[in-house]
């Protein structure tokens, strides 16, 4: 009540545009123990009940507030496996819910996450905690996002043996891939990755399970297989000029981007560069933004990021009021802010091009109405505007988990969405295959990922432990 809101806040614009290490700043251990100091230790702690791992927030705030973190690391890690990455990453659903927020000023629960998690590992106080007997069960984890590492981890602690494959270069899934190092820096993943492995959880790279090695091999020798490969099918659009050159999936831009910094990418293979461009970003939520700052370090000669909805309001929306953990409001960036123009209730139209290389995007401004049935339906008001474009990247999310390779040639169920249907105890329709995640949920938040790979590590364990499965 008497100490006010203060953030660590960011690193200078004209500063980080040049480079892509991590754009937030962190406070001093005094700032920060006088912010764990806010929490007012609820009586209903509305974060807790909006945290999808159910992190309990007033008990390891007042442990950095006595000074105590070692404890309050290890109160985190109770809940939550990883909360160097959710702290660095998680839209803090926590904060939005925080009773204080209430006053426009929540405790910053995200930022002291990463702080107690950064100093825990610099004094050494996180360490590999391998298993004291191994059971002699195997399972095998496919893909090595946020749900696969933390469905690892929670089975190897349990005693199974634990094999993770990752079709890339190197573990980390959408963590490594998806976001911007200026967002998480993968030295941070290295270094988890590095105590995952000393607890003794083996991982294979450069491995894609249905081509490199068939689905029913894998069968064979696991007792239980988890499925983590996230929602890889991007959303398309097919306006004229779809085909033209220049127009890319933003995913494709980005994880360009990260293994080029990773001497990962291959010289023969075509890059996919802003610089000097007139660049259009189309979709407005994080992914459009990762877009907007690495196009923006690239060099980008402008960057311009258009959304089919509504603009939200600022600050408050009445339709989604205080304790939602997701209310609906505008969201300005650290990449928004180093320049970008954005757009509401614009609908691409068409590409144009010169040469096979696009030039130009016409899109059409658009409203909202409510049919009879009270559902949102899209109308045209046959008014367009023209957009330069030398770089088009389609930030519009993903469908569902890439069905062709292992999932098809499994036989797997797919839910009305294309995800893989699973039961309550996340058993897909092939016996003693589990799935958790994206795969299941479609695209989502690193923060429910994780809460899913814990909750289908359960599951499998209750099943590889059962003496009929056995």
């Amino acid at each position: 009540m008497t100490i006010p809101r203060k953030e660590a806040g960011y690193r200078l614009i004209s500063e980080r545009i040049y480079d892509h290490a991590e754009v937030e700043q962190t406070l001093n251990r005094e700032d920060r123990k006088q912010q764990a100091a806010r929490c007012m230790d609820c009586g209903i702690p509305f974060c807790h009940w909006a945290c999808p791992l159910g992190n309990k927030m007033p008990e390891w705030q007042d442990y950095i507030y006595k000074g105590d973190w070692e404890r309050g690391v290890e109160v985190l890690h109770e809940t939550n496996n990883f909360p160097e990455f959710t702290g660095r990453v998680c839209p803090a659903p926590c904060e939005k819910s925080c009773v204080l927020a209430l006053h426009d000023a929540p405790v910053t629960i995200r930022e002291n996450e990463a702080s107690v998690t950064e100093v825990a590992f610099i004094e050494g106080m996180i360490k590999a905690r391998p298993p004291k007997h191994r059971t002699g069960r195997k399972v095998a984890i496919i893909g090595s996002g946020p749900a696969g590492l933390a469905a690892a981890q929670q089975l190897n602690r349990k005693g199974h043996h634990v094999t993770v494959y990752e079709k890339d270069n190197t573990p980390g899934g959408l963590l490594r891939y998806g976001i911007p190092n200026f967002k998480l820096s993968k030295q941070v993943i290295d270094r988890r990755l590095k105590l995952l492995m000393e607890e003794g959880i083996e991982f294979v790279t450069n491995t894609e399970i249905g081509r490199d090695i068939p689905g029913r091999q894998i069968m064979l020798e696991y007792d239980a297989v988890c499925l983590t490969t996230g929602a890889g099918k991007p959303r398309d659009i097919t306006p004229t000029g779809r085909d033209l050159k220049g127009i890319h999936f933003a995913m494709d831009f980005l994880s360009q981007q990260i293994r080029i910094l990773q001497d990962e990418e291959k010289d023969d293979v075509e890059r996919i560069t802003a610089k000097g461009k007139h660049v259009l970003v189309i979709g407005g939520g994080d992914t459009g933004s990762d877009c907007v700052g690495t196009s923006i370090r690239q060099g980008a000669k402008s960057v311009t990021q258009i959304e089919i909805m509504p603009k939200p309001p600022v600050g408050k929306n009445p339709a989604t009021p205080w304790p939602s953990p997701y209310p609906q409001i505008l969201k300005t960036s650290s990449s928004h802010e180093e320049g970008c123009d954005r757009h509401w209730l614009l609908n691409t139209i068409s590409f144009k091009g010169e040469d096979g290389i696009v030039k130009e995007a016409a899109a059409e401004s658009v409203s909202w109405e409510k049919d009879a049935s009270g559902r949102f339906t899209m109308i045209s008001s046959g008014q367009s505007e023209i957009l330069k474009a030398d770089l088009v990247l389609l930030a519009l999310g993903f469908v569902h988990p890439v069905h062709e390779g292992l999932l098809d040639e499994l036989g797997i169920a797919y839910d009305v969405r294309g995800n893989v249907a699973v039961d309550k105890q996340h058993n897909s329709s092939v016996s003693k295959v589990f799935a958790a995640g994206d795969t299941i949920m479609g695209a989502s938040l690193v923060v429910k990922a994780i809460a899913s790979g814990r909750k289908v590590a359960e599951d499998i364990h209750r099943f590889i432990s059962t003496p009929t499965n056995q």
